[in-house]
């Protein structure tokens, strides 16, 4: 529209003669000019649509996986429905030694990403990668050294370890109260009644004499 506008101005002031027209055509024209200058026209609607399909939806962080590992590989498998039928460099994963992130990009008009951090054990960049197979993507990350891992990131084998000491106690009074203390500070309010009710009823017979030791 805007275009149209200065055109037709630049029509007038072709044909206009006296000196007070041609400055405000001028003026016209200028300020014309300066607004087309900073609304470029917008694009065609098929190159707009081409961009927005390239680029997706939105991205959807993926939770679930499966994983095993051989004497030489840990391997990763995420089922994505369909992944198969995109082109090769939609499907990217990047390597360091202690970490791996995915990209799945305009899967059914969303983008994909999973990432995963501190790896428990060093991989060869160099020697891992990944493949596209029916509805599922493999990912493989080439072990530096050759040994068993009991899970895929120093997070889960900390994890893993406090709960292991939690239980393990030589102290069976001691696990028991670290049981209940997990129970509580996990649990919804009805969980926390009980065991409150629990305890409060332990206490008593305790100091009634019922039970002769602390628990």
């Amino acid at each position: 529209q805007l275009q149209k506008d200065l055109e037709e101005v630049k029509e007038l002031l072709t044909n206009a003669t006296r000196k007070r027209v041609r400055d405000v055509l001028l003026a016209e024209k200028q300020k014309l000019e300066l607004e087309i200058k900073n609304h470029p026209p917008p694009k065609p609607k098929d190159v707009a649509e081409e961009e927005k399909s390239s680029l997706g939806g939105y991205t959807v962080k993926i939770n679930n996986y499966g994983w095993d590992q051989s004497d030489k590989f840990v391997k990763i498998y995420i089922s994505l429905n369909g992944v198969q039928k995109l082109p090769a460099e939609n499907v990217q994963v990047n390597f360091t030694e202690r970490s791996f992130d995915l990209l799945v990009k305009n899967l059914n008009g969303k983008n994909y990403t999973m990432t995963f951090n501190n790896l428990l054990k060093p991989i060869s960049v160099e020697g891992s990668s990944r493949k596209v197979k029916t509805d599922m993507i493999l990912v493989m990350c080439k072990k530096k050294r050759e040994e068993k891992w009991d899970c895929l990131t120093q997070v889960e084998k900390e994890s893993k370890e406090k709960e292991k000491a939690a239980y393990d106690t030589t102290d069976p009074s001691e696990g028991l109260m670290n049981i209940l203390k997990k129970m509580y500070a996990e649990g919804d309010d009805e969980m926390k009644r009980t065991i409150n009710k629990a305890w409060v009823e332990s206490r008593e017979k305790q100091y009634k004499g019922d039970i002769p030791m602390d628990i």
